[in-house]
C-alpha cells in the first residue's frame, strides 16, 4: 500500500545551492544512495541552470547519467527555460520542475523577468516537456510573503497555479520562500484554491523554517487534507535571491512527525506508516551531509539525534 504522505527530498538541489563547498559528483551520488536505501521516492538531484550562476550544480549531466537503477523512485532535476530543459532531457531525464515566482519584484531577481514573460516561457517548456513524455513539477514561489513586496495576494496566487496546471503541469508545489507564512494563512490559501479549482492531490508545500514555523504550518496543511510536501535532510538550503532566508523544512522533523502521527506505527522494514521513509537512515544521512559539507546543520530533529548519538560515543 503506498504510504498516506508523499515526501518529496530536495536536498541535493535546493540545498546544495546554496553551500560554499562544492560536493564531489561521487559524494551526491553516495547521498542519492543513502536516500533511496531510506525509502525517498522523490529525489530531486540537481538543476540545470547556467553553470555560472550555480556553480554548485555544474556538473548536473554527470549526476543523472550515474543515478542508481532503483524502480518505483521518481528521480526529479530543476530546469530554467528551453536550453535547462534540451540539457536536461539529453542526459534523460523524464521527470522536471520548473520555477517561477508569484510576486513581480522577486521573479525579476530571480530570473530577470516578468511574471507574464515568466508564465510564457514556461507554457513553451511544459509543452516540450509533455510532449517528451516527461511528468513535470512547477514550483510557484513566494506564495506566501515576498521579501521585497510583503503580502502577496491569494487571488494571483490562484490565477498563477490554475494557469500552470492549464499548461500541463502535473503538480503545482507552494512555496513559502522565506519563511513568512503562518497556520492561519496557509489555510486561507488552500482554500481559495481548492474553491477555485485546484485540486490538493496535486498541490504540494515547500515552506522554510526561517521563523521557526515549518512544522506548524505543515500540521495545518495536513489537517486541511493536503498530502504532499517538500523537505531538505537536516534543514540544509534556503534561496540566494530572499534575504533573510533560513533552510527548508528538516525531513527528520517531517519524518518525525507523521511516525508519531500514525500513532508510531511501522510499515515493513521499520519505515513510517505515513512515508514510507526510515526515520533512523534519514538521520544517519543527515549526519554524512553535515560532515560532507564540514558545517553544523540547522534541523531540530537532525540536532536532537546528534546529541543522543554523541552521549552513546561518550558512555560507551
Amino acid at each position: 500500500m503506498d504510504p498516506e504522505v508523499r515526501l518529496f527530498e530536495v536536498s541535493l538541489r535546493d540545498g546544495l545551492q546554496n553551500e560554499s563547498v562544492v560536493l564531489p559528483t561521487e559524494r551526491k551520488l553516495e547521498l542519492v544512495h543513502r536516500l533511496v536505501a531510506a525509502g525517498f521516492r522523490d529525489i530531486e538531484v540537481t538543476s540545470f541552470v547556467r553553470p555560472k550562476w550555480v556553480p554548485q550544480l555544474a556538473d548536473a549531466s554527470e549526476v543523472v547519467r550515474n543515478l542508481p537503477d532503483a524502480p518505483g523512485v521518481r528521480f526529479w532535476a530543476l530546469v530554467p527555460n528551453a536550453i535547462g530543459l534540451d540539457r536536461a532531457l539529453d542526459a534523460g531525464v523524464d521527470h522536471i520542475a520548473t520555477f517561477m515566482s508569484s510576486s513581480e519584484t522577486h521573479n525579476q531577481k530571480n530570473v530577470n523577468r516578468t511574471i507574464q514573460e515568466s508564465l510564457a516561457g514556461l507554457n513553451k517548456v511544459i509543452a516540450t516537456a509533455k510532449s517528451e513524455g516527461v511528468v513535470v513539477r512547477a514550483y510557484l514561489s513566494t506564495v506566501f510573503g515576498c521579501p521585497f513586496e510583503g503580502e502577496v495576494s491569494v487571488e494571483a496566487v490562484t490565477r498563477l497555479a490554475l494557469a500552470l496546471f492549464e499548461a500541463g503541469a502535473d503538480e503545482v508545489a507552494l512555496g513559502d520562500t522565506t519563511g513568512m507564512a503562518h497556520p492561519t494563512q496557509v489555510r486561507r490559501v488552500l482554500q481559495h484554491l481548492t474553491e477555485h479549482g485546484v485540486s490538493l492531490e496535486r498541490t504540494a508545500l515547500h515552506f522554510h523554517d526561517t521563523r521557526g514555523t515549518a512544522l506548524v504550518n505543515v500540521m495545518a496543511a495536513y489537517d486541511f487534507g493536503a498530502r504532499l510536501f517538500d523537505g531538505a535532510i537536516s534543514g540544509v538550503g534556503g534561496c540566494p535571491y530572499a534575504p533573510g532566508a533560513a533552510g527548508n523544512a528538516c525531513t527528520q522533523d517531517l519524518v518525525h512527525f507523521f511516525e508519531r502521527l500514525g500513532g508510531a506505527q511501522e510499515a515493513p522494514e521499520g519505515r513510517g506508516a505515513l512515508t514510507g521513509i526510515d526515520l533512523d537512515q534519514t538521520c544517519e544521512a543527515g549526519k554524512w551531509l553535515e560532515d560532507a559539507l564540514g558545517r553544523e546543520l540547522p534541523g531540530r530533529y537532525h540536532q536532537f539525534w546528534r546529541g543522543q548519538e554523541l552521549r552513546k560515543v561518550r558512555s560507551a
